[in-house]
């Protein structure tokens, strides 16, 4: 008997490992598609021939290669790591308040992140890693007050959503206000708002992608201790877990990725609840895997967006904010109904 339940034991273990296995290479696969689609796909159409042999020649001022290094790769490297920044905060995020409808875009961090935008272009900071710093403040800012507000009255799935809400209307409102007082932060925000990589520049993108990817392997180193939190505080405390300081320095992360990310594509919605959710399906909880695989799916999935964006109404473009919003929506709705958003271990 005891025989027989190792084997299934064993048997289940293997199972669990191929599926990981087979989901880093599906991750893969979609992250190099949609580079490559990336690249080749826009409203000009030009082989990849055309542009490389245009840098091979060192021609570098031909359009072929100035649409390449100065409108196409800036914009792919800004999806790939917006995705992957906004996927990250949003796994983390659901880990910390035990909520899996939490995310960066419903529970006001990155309307947080956007005042301080807002903020920074009315006294005319408009990039750079000033700009990623402010947005990171902006992002923690508020990150805090709804972990505070949950844990003051219950980490119930409606109380963090209701504060999200209500915080993401608070913070819209303030914008709302300066950009009243000052129009030109408001021609320059219009694209902000839905979220965009039309305007992607490298001065834009570099700051922030190093910020992201040095925080994105420091919340791998700890993953564990995420898994451990995800327990709850007796739990994590009972196995010698500083909650109240691996909380706060969780969220400071994921605020972070989230201020990074929105200091470069504007308030992009959804991806943090979509990614998070597609990989705990479809592989594993374990933050040693949730991590990089929310990842890659979001990089991937982000810059297939954006492409897709660019190219289904060619020569107009639809802001990539809005084909998220499309997609978002209604999942969001189907959580929301089946009631799994706020369950722990959903």
């Amino acid at each position: 008997m005891l025989a027989g339940q190792n084997h299934t034991r064993y048997y289940m273990k293997s199972l669990q490992k191929n599926r990981i296995v087979y989901t880093y290479a599906i991750s893969l696969a979609v992250l190099l598609l949609s580079v490559i689609l990336g690249i080749l796909l826009g409203s000009t159409k030009i082989s990849l021939s055309d542009m490389l042999g245009a840098i091979v020649r060192g021609d570098y001022q031909s359009t072929e290669a100035r649409i390449l290094l100065y409108v196409r790769l800036p914009r792919v490297l800004g999806s790939l790591i917006c995705g992957m920044a906004l996927a990250v905060s949003g796994a983390v995020i659901q880990g910390v308040l035990a909520n899996r409808l939490a995310s960066p875009s419903i529970i006001g961090v990155n309307a947080g992140a956007g005042l301080a935008v807002t903020l920074c272009s009315a006294f005319g900071i408009i990039g750079g890693w000033q700009l990623s710093l402010f947005s990171f403040l902006g992002a923690f800012f508020a990150v805090m007050i709804v972990s505070i507000g949950a844990k003051k009255w219950g980490a119930s799935r409606g109380t963090v959503i209701l504060l999200g809400v209500a915080l993401n209307a608070f913070l819209g409102a303030i914008s709302d206000t300066v950009k009243t007082f000052i129009p030109e932060v408001s021609i320059i925000s219009n694209d902000f708002r839905v979220g965009d990589f039309s305007s992607v520049t490298y001065a834009k993108v570099i700051p922030a992608a190093v910020a992201i990817i040095v925080t994105v392997i420091v919340l791998q180193t700890f993953a564990s201790d995420l898994d451990v939190l995800t327990l709850g505080d007796e739990n994590a405390k009972g196995l010698g877990l500083n909650t109240g300081v691996m909380r706060i320095v969780f969220l400071m992360l994921s605020a972070l990725l989230a201020g990074a990310a929105v200091s470069v594509c504007g308030l992009l919605s959804f991806v943090g609840l979509l990614v998070p959710h597609a990989v705990r399906r479809i592989a594993t909880s374990e933050a040693k895997h949730l991590v990089p695989l929310s990842a890659l799916f979001g990089a991937g999935f982000v810059t297939l967006c954006d492409t897709l964006a660019r190219v289904v109404f060619a020569p107009y473009e639809l802001p990539v904010g809005i084909i998220m919003a499309f997609l978002g929506a209604p999942f969001f709705i189907f959580i929301l109904i089946k009631g799994k958003g706020g369950r722990r271990n959903a």
